[in-house]
């Protein structure tokens, strides 16, 4: 999907900063290598001539970051911006790269890397280097890696020196499994080989109400194969108030595998700063098929946030499409994972044969280390379709992120069908929304029944009963009606309960913050399930359904 872009116009790079990106990487770190290092490039290049040959390594990309958060933020030039502004969407998507210059495309067991060319939306120019046996060399931007249209602009291009960015493919189907593309954004195609929901590097004043986003933007790649099968992405990050060094180890394994290393140097207070953020689109589910006028019963790469909290508890948060910008904070000290995850699998309950959103990844994040106090923060924006990512989920630690300020994190991300660590209790499998009261009784006014599904972990042999109750509290409204018990002839139990908000002035459209478990004699036995409501909403559920 398109990823937004907000950066300076300043258009001239300080020459400065080139000596400093030139010192940084340590003495005598831009001096020539032997013939030996040459050869090996072109084995690298398939005949691109590679750059000369410079030793590379994390210590000194981190080091490179930090130094550059000691002075002011110098955007790259953009020196032919009018002509990247004339490859619209159409004109971008007849150039192709051509697949037999790919870097490592002969070496049995690499995976082969593929480039993004430039257009306007990603017209800020990326530098990469092919990194072979410590030495990297940088791949020169050329039209001549593309086949380009006779038609199109792009073939007026004369100064552009750097890519949008790459993709990597799988060694054996040649079929994309990873992308970096845009800002600090990076995806892969998970499980399933469909591509989904994104990543970043890091987020900066999401949704804040006093001033935009700023999107740091990975400036630099450093690309290294491995023997094992794994890739490695080196990352310089930029952007007017911090700066960062990356370090992504992806492999495949039933999905995809990576072990991130981040350094995060802020050169600017933030007010809202996002660690290991996760980026999604959700437009409509079982709960709120109202909000939309589609054919199709369901449209998100992923349906809830889940997160599981140091004392045990695991909670899931099925996504909104509300009626406003939401940010809300789930305090999680010492966090064991979180992710934005895409539980309904069921290809009927969304009938998209073209983008098949029940064949979405689920990305999960799992700390390495104590990250501390802190919250997972969910931003949900509203949204008319699909077109663009409205779900933004990130570790948020504790204090004031103030210049000067560092962050080093390392942590574990699988994009797999579902959460890769084991359940403890029964999981929500679906959430849906009706009206309240008794069929064939007058039904009561501004109320509505709340029906969750959830599996029977840890519930075999349980039946309906007394000791088996549903615990709901609510930040507004009354709650009545409730029971849980075993769905007849299923694989699954289900709770209900009713909310009734007839009390609320109808101008008042605070939300009703719902928790709720079901415990067997004195035992959770599900995860915590927190549900917001918009009380306009459920008015127009409800009205929906006279």
């Amino acid at each position: 999907m398109p990823q937004p872009s907000q950066e300076p116009s300043q258009e001239i790079e300080n020459p400065q900063r080139r000596a400093l990106m030139a010192s940084a990487l340590g003495a005598g770190a831009f001096f020539l290598l032997p013939d030996v290092a040459r050869a090996t490039g072109n084995v690298v290049s398939q005949g691109i001539p590679l750059g000369e040959a410079q030793p590379f390594s994390f210590d000194a990309l981190r080091e490179l970051a930090r130094n550059l958060a000691q002075g002011g933020y110098f955007p790259m030039a953009k020196p032919e911006a009018t002509i990247l502004d004339r490859i619209d969407y159409d004109a971008h998507g007849q150039i192709r790269f051509r697949k037999d210059r790919a870097l490592w495309a002969e070496r049995a067991g690499d995976n082969p890397v593929h480039f993004f060319y430039p257009g306007r939306y990603f017209q800020d120019p990326v530098h990469i280097y092919a990194v072979d046996a410590g030495m990297a060399r940088e791949v020169p931007f050329s039209n001549d890696l593309f086949s380009i249209p006779d038609d199109s602009p792009a073939r007026e291009l004369s100064q552009t020196e750097g890519f949008a960015g790459f993709s990597v493919q799988d060694p054996k189907g040649r079929s994309d499994w990873m992308a970096f593309l845009g800002a600090s954004y990076w995806r892969t195609a998970g499980y399933s080989g469909q591509f989904g929901l994104s990543v970043r590097g890091l987020a900066l004043d999401t949704a804040i109400p006093d001033g935009p986003e700023e999107f740091p933007r990975f400036t630099r790649f450093w690309i290294e194969q491995h023997e094992d099968g794994a890739i490695t992405t080196s990352a310089l990050l930029e952007s007017p108030r911090a700066t960062g060094a990356y370090r992504i180890r992806s492999w495949q394994d039933a999905g995809v595998e990576q072990e991130i290393s981040a350094d995060i140097f802020l050169r600017g207070d933030v007010e809202r700063l996002g660690l290991a953020p996760l980026t999604s689109m959700y437009w409509f589910g079982k709960h709120d098929r109202h909000v939309a006028a589609d054919w199709r019963p369901e449209v998100h790469d992923s349906d809830g946030l889940e997160i599981h909290a140091a004392n045990g508890e695991r909670i899931w948060r099925p996504l909104n499409n509300p009626p406003r910008v939401m940010a809300n904070s789930f305090s999680t000290p010492r966090p064991r994972g979180f992710g934005l995850m895409q539980r309904e699998r069921d290809f009927d309950e969304y009938q998209d044969d073209g983008v098949f959103y029940d064949r979405r990844a689920s990305a999960w994040v799992e700390p390495m280390e104590d990250w501390g106090e802190g919250a997972v923060t969910l931003i949900e924006l509203p949204t008319d379709d699909e077109t663009f990512d409205n779900i933004v989920a990130f570790w948020q630690p504790s204090g004031p992120a103030a210049a000067g300020g560092e962050y080093r994190l390392n942590y574990r991300l699988s994009w797999k069908e579902d959460c890769p660590v084991p359940p403890v209790n029964a999981r929500y499998r679906a959430v849906r929304l009706g009206k309240g009261g008794i069929p064939g009784q007058p039904r009561p006014r501004d109320t509505v029944k709340v029906v969750c599904d959830f599996d029977t972990h840890g519930m075999e042999g349980l039946g309906r009963g007394p000791e088996t109750t549903v615990n709901v509290t609510a930040s507004r409204g009354q709650i009545g009606g409730e029971a849980a018990y075993p769905v007849v002839g299923e694989d699954a139990w289900r709770a209900i309960f009713d909310v009734d908000f007839s009390m609320l002035a109808a101008e008042d459209d605070t939300p009703i913050d719902l928790r709720v478990y079901v415990d067997h004699a004195g035992e959770a036995m599900t995860e915590t399930l927190i549900l917001q409501l918009f009380p306009s909403q459920l008015r127009d559920l409800l009205a929906s359904s006279t």
